[in-house]
């Protein structure tokens, strides 16, 4: 139902001032994601936002003129500040834009964020959905359990997890409150692995939620599907390698589907890592079924013409 721009697949370099890319790319992206509107409906816009305050507020600001909806606000460089002084730091952007919280992977430049700084930042109320993305069940069940117990009803969960997506997307949490048992569940995805095969997520994450809807859900086949997506995953975004080469991961995959001439990024230092490339392959060949290469082909004329 919408797109994520800005964060970690568009490459947070976007925002170095020898670039200049920022405002382009969101400009592009919410255009050419307004040009698509199925059934009228109009694609949710979340910007990615960073840096420390002062950056963050103008990042929101720029996303606000170009009719983003809310600000994915990541807080990796942020370290030095203490839980409440991050909690003033969201507020500060959420003055300006409602806020897609952001719990990333201390492996790629997150922090740890316990228990007490999700059920701080709950008493927010500009504070709209949350990427939980720290590739750990414990961190994850701390997010959700300190919505739940904040009476946070009004917050929507999105996973992030990439080594987890359909456990996370089929998964009831049950968080007792009180003397009461509410439930609370990931609504979608928001994850870098999205920005390739991305018909077949939509897909995934559609069949997903028919099975929900019909009140059957049940683990019974789709616990393979997981560990197959996992596995492709870590090809693509390089677990072995402690995650150097995600970018080129995902550049490697568009490019072989022709939707890139190459792997090269921003930062010259990113590169595929050694034997990533040759994982890649095996992925593919072992998970077909996880590829769209059949519809980038047909349309592949068509979008780069």
């Amino acid at each position: 139902g919408g797109v994520a721009v800005g964060v970690h697949t568009t490459q947070f370099a976007i925002r170095e001032p020898r670039y200049g890319l920022l405002a382009p790319v969101l400009e592009l992206a919410a255009a050419t994601a307004r040009s698509w509107r199925p059934k009228g409906k109009e694609p949710v816009l979340v910007a990615g936002v960073a840096g420390r305050t002062a950056q963050a507020v103008a990042e929101a600001e720029l996303a606000a003129s170009l009719g983003y909806h809310s600000a994915l606000l990541s807080l990796a460089g942020l370290d030095r500040l203490s839980d409440r002084e991050l909690v003033r730091h969201v507020q500060a952007v959420a003055a300006v834009l409602p806020v897609f919280g952001f719990y990333l992977q201390p492996a790629v430049g997150g922090r740890r964020l316990g228990y007490r700084f999700w059920r701080e930042l709950a008493e927010v109320p500009e504070v709209v959905a949350v990427k939980i993305a720290p590739f750990d069940r414990y961190a994850t069940l701390d997010v959700i359990r300190a919505f739940a117990e904040a009476g946070r009803k009004d917050v929507a969960f999105y996973t992030g997890n990439d080594d987890s997506i359909i456990v996370d997307l089929l998964t009831v949490f049950r968080i007792r409150v009180g003397k009461r048992v509410v439930t609370r569940r990931i609504v979608g995805g928001l994850l870098g692995q999205w920005a390739v095969w991305t018909r077949r997520a939509v897909q995934l994450l559609e069949a997903i939620k028919r099975l929900r809807r019909s009140g059957r859900a049940s683990a019974a086949g789709w616990l393979a599907k997981a560990a197959a997506l996992t596995d492709a995953n870590g090809a693509i975004f390089d677990a072995r390698h402690g995650f150097a080469g995600c970018i080129p991961g995902i550049h490697e995959v568009l490019r072989r589907q022709g939707l890139l001439r190459g792997t090269w990024c921003l930062d010259p230092k990113l590169r595929l890592s050694p034997g990533q490339a040759a994982e890649i392959t095996r992925v593919i060949r072992s998970y077909p079924e996880l590829t769209d290469d059949e519809f980038v082909r047909s349309n592949l004329d068509r979008w780069l013409a």
